[in-house]
């Protein structure tokens, strides 16, 4: 059933394209942009942690340098998004402010996803922003990206948080109603589509390009549902005009176009860190630590390591063997080899006292934790 895979989700990433968020390239639409901050405040109220992946930056820095359209030059759109995203992060922390909501900026780029300790240390930053009630606003880093700005886009950003939070749901709002067998603006048989398989390629042939305002059409939707779907995120494409469409998805109103995930989050994540990467060294637990992995799925604390073998950094793959080496899990460390050397056997709360700074309070988070 459709609805079971959007009824009780906990935690989602919402994508606004630029036509959601600007007079048609003429600034920021502030009435629209106070709409969505109201639309996402009722989804936190309703016990949905939301990150919103936003778009707008560079289309308002245009407006405000009036430009006659968006820049091809790649250090002209790099100055616009600069400008831009003044205005963008402006508009949203004065919006969630009337309702009492604290806002977060959170710029990235795709070699930050893609290079571990980074990978570790923004998916720490946004899961305490998370806990902590705030809503983070994230978009791309235009003004130090290069190849990405030329051709990535804010749809494939929103996939990558979403693996980066474990989102349950990914919401790609635009300014069509979701995936049809052909363009409907041109062609009045095209059919509707409601559901379909995240990976049937079959969808790319129904994609099409996207408006000037911003870099993505429906393909770089679809593409950005298919790696989505890889951590089990499922995702809905809709109709970002249409009346409180966030909330009517989550009550349950069959609208848009949604793009399932073939593989629950934990199976699709524990796929991916045990094919993707490799070892870089090797943790001895004891019996104790060991019990508390295979039976309890808890994070691996210092208290349990006996010995610590191999050269690693923090976000490296390490492996845990019992003491007869036999391999226990392995995932994504939070510290290097020499600090947790120095913290192993010890408890959590003496990880400030020896390290001289207050890190996490786990040497291998159960969600970067793939039982052998």
């Amino acid at each position: 059933m459709r609805e079971d895979k959007i009824n009780n989700t906990k935690r989602w990433v919402v994508k606004v394209g630029s036509s959601l968020v600007t007079n048609n390239g003429l600034g920021l639409d502030k009435k629209a942009i106070s709409h969505w901050a109201e639309q996402l405040v009722s989804l936190q109220q309703q016990g949905i942690q939301v990150v919103l992946v936003s778009s707008g930056a560079v289309a308002e820095g245009v407006a405000r340098l009036e430009l006659s359209a968006r820049p091809k030059k790649v250090h002209l759109q790099q100055a616009a998004a600069a400008v831009g995203q003044m205005g963008l992060v402006q508009a949203y922390e004065s919006c969630f402010m009337r309702h009492g909501v604290h806002a977060a900026q959170i710029l990235l780029s795709h070699e930050d996803l893609s290079d571990r300790t980074r990978y570790l240390n923004a998916r720490s930053t946004l899961s305490t922003l998370l806990e902590m009630k705030v809503v983070p606003v994230v978009n791309e880093n235009d003004t130090v990206a290069t190849a990405e700005l030329c051709f990535g886009d804010n749809d494939t950003l929103a996939a990558l948080v979403a693996n980066l939070v474990n989102a349950d749901v990914m919401v790609v709002l635009t300014d069509q109603d979701g995936i049809y067998s052909a363009d409907p603006r041109l062609d009045t048989d095209a059919e509707f589509i409601s559901v379909a398989s995240a990976d049937d390629d079959s969808l790319m042939d129904y994609a099409g390009k996207g408006s000037s305002l911003g870099r993505g059409g429906m393909f770089t939707k679809i593409s950005a549902a298919k790696l989505a779907a890889r951590s089990g995120t499922n995702t809905i494409i809709a109709n970002g005009k249409m009346e409180n469409v966030l909330l009517q998805i989550a009550s349950g109103v069959k609208i848009g176009t949604l793009l399932e995930a073939d593989n629950e989050p934990v199976t699709a994540r524990k796929q991916w860190l045990a094919g993707q990467l490799t070892l870089k060294g090797s943790m001895v637990l004891d019996d104790g630590a060991v019990r508390v992995l295979k039976e309890s799925g808890k994070s691996l604390l210092a208290v349990g390591i006996k010995q610590v073998d191999g050269r690693f950094s923090r976000g490296d793959v390490v492996v845990c063997t019992n003491k007869a080496g036999k391999e226990i899990a392995r995932g994504l460390v939070n510290y290097d080899k020499d600090e947790v050397q120095a913290l192993m056997g010890q408890s959590s709360e003496k990880i400030s006292e020896l390290l001289g700074y207050a890190g996490e309070e786990e040497i291998i988070h159960r969600d970067n934790l793939i039982l052998s």
